[in-house]
């Protein structure tokens, strides 16, 4: 499932390509929402922003379309006249004079009136989402300190999309190493120090893996890495995926585990806290 890095890049895209443009399509295909094509036809898209996982499409009479991809949704583009040359079913289409943005395969979508966004059941729990907040890690520390995180396992409030929206199974893997935590530790066990570390690295992982594709691995190795010949899957990240290979800072292998009924990544040594 796309996370959060991946939804922020997808939202860049949708406003590189018909941001501020007046739509000359849009277009449904499910049947509850076919009412909305005329409604927003001919109305401007101001722009695409994002809620974890989600993607909210603004228009500028206040009308949002909320998507989430869940494990298959995927955006192409193309010109209004032409479309990808895909077995995927197209879900929406937005389209402008001189570019289309097409969503395919997703099964959640819906269309709010501002009035009614913040009684979604997806929006109205999102936590905090560091990438479309701008929020620095210090913000993030007093996020983390909330009374209703205290007593959370990390390994599963990592996933919990009220603690920090877009957080999906690598993120949590690779923020826990990064920040040499175990998963079994809680927010109330942890030092001001530990906290910080924490806020500190979901920060820089969560912005490092939206500037690079989904590499959170340190940049300068990753790219020695693939120079000499590895596997983006190898050198992408810290832990996540390496079961048995040598951890990058201590050579200990790699172990994985299963929390939250998810896989889960780690290094023995290094998140030894």
């Amino acid at each position: 499932m796309p996370e959060g890095p991946e939804m922020y890049r997808a939202a860049r895209k949708i406003n590189d390509e018909i941001g501020g443009r007046f739509m000359t399509e849009v277009w449904f295909a499910f049947d509850g929402l076919k009412r909305w094509q005329d409604v927003l036809t001919g109305k401007k898209f101001d722009r695409a922003e994002t809620l974890g996982k989600a993607l909210l499409l603004k228009f500028s009479r206040g009308t949002t379309i909320y998507t989430h991809n869940q494990l298959y949704g995927k955006w192409m583009f193309a010109s209004p006249d032409r479309r990808p040359d895909t077995n995927r079913q197209l879900r929406l289409a937005l389209s402008s004079t001189d570019r289309s943005a097409l969503l395919y395969s997703a099964s959640e979508i819906d269309v709010l009136e501002a009035d009614e966004l913040d009684d979604h059941s997806f929006i109205s729990r999102a936590g905090l989402d560091i990438l479309s907040s701008g929020a620095k890690p210090d913000k993030i520390v007093d996020w983390m300190r909330r009374d209703e995180f205290r007593r959370r396992r990390l390994g599963h409030l990592l996933l919990d999309q009220s603690f920090l929206a877009g957080v999906g199974n690598y993120l949590r893997s690779e923020i826990l190493f990064g920040a040499g935590l175990p998963q079994d530790r809680r927010i109330a066990d942890l030092g001001d120090e530990a906290l910080e570390r924490l806020a500190e690295t979901a920060h820089t992982l969560m912005w490092r893996a939206t500037d690079t594709g989904g590499i959170t691995n340190d940049p300068e190795r990753a790219d020695r890495l693939k120079k000499a010949g590895w596997r983006r899957r190898d050198y992408r990240h810290y832990v996540f995926g390496r079961d048995g290979q040598a951890c990058f800072a201590c050579d200990e292998p790699i172990e994985k585990t299963i929390v939250g009924s998810r896989r889960l990544y780690f290094c023995p040594r290094c998140q030894d806290a």
